[in-house]
């Protein structure tokens, strides 16, 4: 398809650019009438024999991804390329091929990697048997002590640990010479030391065979063996990590590393969730341009008390003194008696107020 054989068992490609490019990859599952977007316009780029961790949380939408990557399932919209084929447009005898000779696969549960029955050797000769392909017996022992697994050729799974199971099963993945191998949390039930054995094994096999690695998993110490962590979140990617080492006047080697956000084509991109939360980051930022990098703050006006309303100087309005009982009893009697007293200047009162005002106050004295 794309991937063809160099002397020496590696892997060369016969198409340029990427090993995987993802531009806009869009996933939707409906489930009981309920759709869940696990990726929502992932965008990926990984050069040819880079290894590199894809971290993030569970539900961030890895697994999706890494489905679509072995074949296992279609995008919903977008494009996801793998050493120059569309992963979309796959008919099923293509997508067979693609599975046998593109990529390797290497799940986490070890059962799943290798057949209980076969020893060590006879997994990793599987798929050459499958793939009719020559010098079987050269290819296996070459893989096994790449992976420093000769002493195990004879043994079964079962009398395997878990480590030298996951060996074995690298060297399985790569036995037909993919130029891509997919690993979903490779040392998930493995201790710290076996996890790092396995993690050097598969960038050794990077180096000498030529094999671009994608490594998913949720554990963050795996970074420490990659030169490239992808972060994903909320079924995008968000930040990366890239590391190199350093020489100083002393000639002691550092490792360097510098973390970098991404930006898709529509300039959309995510903060790391710890500068959003050490500077209170959220609901809206202010931006700034600068000569050669672009400024990001808080929102001030967000918390910005509110200042009292200002008051021309000099000018100080009369404070209003409460009602008197009998202004408020003639107020309240003139509205009801005169419902456009509301609308009529204080000054103007109703023709014959103040005749109606005297007869009363002569009928209150001839009753007393």
């Amino acid at each position: 398809m794309s991937t063809q054989t160099a002397p020496g068992g590696a892997a060369t490609r016969d198409h340029g650019g990427p090993d995987i490019l993802c531009e806009d990859l869009v996933r939707i599952y409906s489930t009981e009438g309920v759709e869940i977007q696990a990726l929502q316009g992932l965008n990926l780029r990984i050069e040819p024999g880079d290894v590199v961790a894809l971290v993030g949380a569970s539900g961030s939408g890895k697994s999706t991804l890494l489905n679509i990557l072995s074949g296992l399932d279609k995008p919903t919209g977008g494009r996801a390329t793998v050493a120059g084929v569309n992963l979309g447009s796959m008919s099923r005898q293509q997508r067979v091929h693609y599975q046998r000779h593109t990529v390797g696969f290497v799940w986490q549960q070890t059962s799943r990697n290798l057949m209980p029955f076969l020893t060590a050797a006879e997994n990793v000769a599987l798929p050459l048997l499958i793939s009719n392909a020559r010098e079987k017996r050269e290819r296996v022992a070459e893989l096994l002590d790449l992976l420093g697994v000769s002493d195990v050729r004879d043994r079964r799974p079962a009398e395997m640990s878990g480590g030298q199971q996951q060996r074995v099963a690298i060297a399985t993945a790569v036995a037909n010479n993919p130029s891509v191998l997919l690993a979903d949390e490779p040392t998930g039930e493995l201790d710290d030391a076996m996890s790092a054995v396995v993690l050097d094994a598969m960038r050794e096999a990077s180096e000498q065979l030529g094999v671009t690695v994608l490594i998913v998993t949720h554990d963050p110490t795996i970074a420490d063996h990659v030169r490239r962590t992808v972060q994903i979140r909320d079924g995008r990617t968000s930040t990366e990590v890239l590391r190199h080492t350093e020489v100083d006047e002393h000639g002691v080697e550092h490792l360097v590393a510098q973390e970098y956000t991404v930006i898709d084509r529509a300039g959309r991109m995510q903060l790391p969730s710890g500068y959003m939360t050490e500077l209170d980051l959220r609901d809206r930022v202010r931006l700034e341009l600068e000569k050669d990098h672009v400024g990001v703050w808080p929102d001030s006006e967000r918390n910005k008390p509110v200042e009292p309303q200002e008051v021309e100087a000099g000018i100080t309005e009369p404070a209003t003194a409460p009602p008197s009982p009998e202004s408020a009893t003639t107020r309240h009697t003139t509205q009801e008696d005169d419902p456009h007293a509301a609308f009529r200047p204080p000054t103007q009162q109703r023709p014959g107020q103040d005749d109606a005002q005297g007869r009363g106050e002569q009928h209150r004295e001839e009753g007393q």
